[in-house]
């Protein structure tokens, strides 16, 4: 039974890491963006990033609670990649489109990287196996075997590679949704 455990649990590490890494890289640009833009001020990135970060401090404790394993779910690290699109913009004398396509690509390279820690420092799954026999999850959180083999066995690569080419849309979409919001508030 402790096989197929510890099988679950490598496998929701990995792949949750590929999909995490993807889909938060976009969630931290849009919002950051957004804000940085709305705002003017180099910095605002990072103080969203920050209020992110407790959020999902949270979140954890949700699935905690639940009765999975402390480190199931791993806080991501979102600070140092946004202080790099804080970084992007103030070094640009505060180009909105440099910040959308070099902070977007910095972002979306690096996030993965910095979430490579989690990874490192999570406890190995064989021992979580034997802590915690493997809940039952319902067929949609059930993790995908991760087919990591056909990405030259890099799921930070894989991560940072389409995080980097996604990132740059989604940034320009958090500084499009800055235009929404100024004529919604010129409109009152």
């Amino acid at each position: 039974r402790n096989a197929g455990d510890y099988i679950f649990y490598t496998d929701w590490a990995w792949t949750s890491f590929v999909v995490f890494s993807i889909s938060q890289s976009t969630m931290l640009v849009v919002g950051a963006i957004y804000y940085m833009l709305f705002t003017g001020v180099p910095g605002t990135a990072t103080y969203y990033a920050t209020i992110m970060t407790i959020y999902t401090w949270v979140a954890k404790g949700a699935w905690f609670a639940l009765g999975y394993p402390y480190d199931f779910v791993t806080v991501p690290v979102w600070i140092p990649s946004a202080m790099l699109l804080d970084l992007t913009y103030w070094a640009t004398r505060r180009n909105k489109h440099a910040a959308i396509i070099i902070g977007g690509t910095l972002v979306g390279l690096s996030l993965p990287m910095f979430n490579m820690i989690n990874l490192l420092l999570i406890r190995d799954p064989l021992e979580v196996a034997f802590k915690y026999p493997r809940p039952t999850l319902p067929p949609y959180m059930t993790p995908i075997e991760p087919q990591v083999g056909k990405f030259y066995n890099s799921p930070v690569a894989l991560g940072a590679g389409a995080g980097a080419v996604l990132s740059v849309p989604i940034a320009a979409l958090g500084a499009k949704l800055n235009t929404w919001t100024y004529r919604w508030m010129a409109a009152l």
